[in-house]
C-alpha cells in the first residue's frame, strides 16, 4: 500500500475534518495545489475525487473558476490516483495534458481522475489518465487526458 493510500485511510477515518486534513497534506506535494484549496472525498486506486471550492481566489474576470484552477484539480486528482495506483517498483511522471473546457465553471467543481486496473500492469510505458470537472447540477465542465510516461524504478 502505498504512502498516499496509508495517509488516506488514516485521516479519513477522523470524523468531521479527515478529509481535510489528508487534502492539507496532499497538497504540501505539490504547493501549487493548495491555491486551489482542494477536498478530497474518494482516494482508492484508479478513482479519485476531489472537490475545489468555488471561491473569489480562483475567479476570472466572467466570475467563473478559471482554467488554470480548473487543471491544477485535474491534475491532483490524476497524482493522487497514479500514487494509489501504481505497482510497486515503478515510477510515473506527467508528459502531457489534452483538456477540453465544455461548459462555464460556476459552481463548486468536482474533480474525477480515472483509470483500468490493466493499465498499470501492462508493458506499455504510457498511461492515459481519464479526467473530468463537473458543476454541482452534474454537467461536466472541463474533461480530458493526462498522459503519464511510467517506467520500472532504477
Amino acid at each position: 500500500m502505498s504512502q498516499v493510500q496509508k495517509l488516506w485511510n488514516t485521516t479519513a477515518a477522523i470524523p468531521v475534518i479527515g478529509q481535510r486534513v489528508f487534502s492539507a497534506a496532499f497538497s504540501q506535494k505539490a504547493p501549487y495545489f493548495a491555491t486551489i484549496r482542494p477536498r478530497f472525498t474518494v482516494v482508492e486506486p484508479n478513482h479519485v475525487e476531489l472537490v475545489i471550492p468555488k471561491r473569489r481566489r480562483v475567479h476570472n474576470h466572467i466570475g467563473t473558476v478559471h482554467a488554470i484552477a480548473l487543471c491544477n484539480g485535474l491534475e491532483a486528482a490524476m497524482g493522487a490516483l497514479a500514487e494509489v495506483s501504481i505497482p510497486k517498483g515503478k515510477r510515473w511522471i506527467p508528459k502531457g495534458m489534452d483538456i477540453s473546457y465544455t461548459a462555464k465553471a460556476t459552481s463548486d467543481i468536482t474533480c474525477i481522475a480515472e483509470t483500468d486496473p490493466e493499465q498499470w500492469t501492462s508493458d506499455n510505458p504510457d498511461i492515459s489518465v481519464r479526467v473530468r470537472g463537473e458543476r454541482e447540477d452534474g454537467v461536466v465542465v472541463i474533461e480530458g487526458v493526462i498522459k503519464l510516461w511510467v517506467t520500472e524504478k532504477r
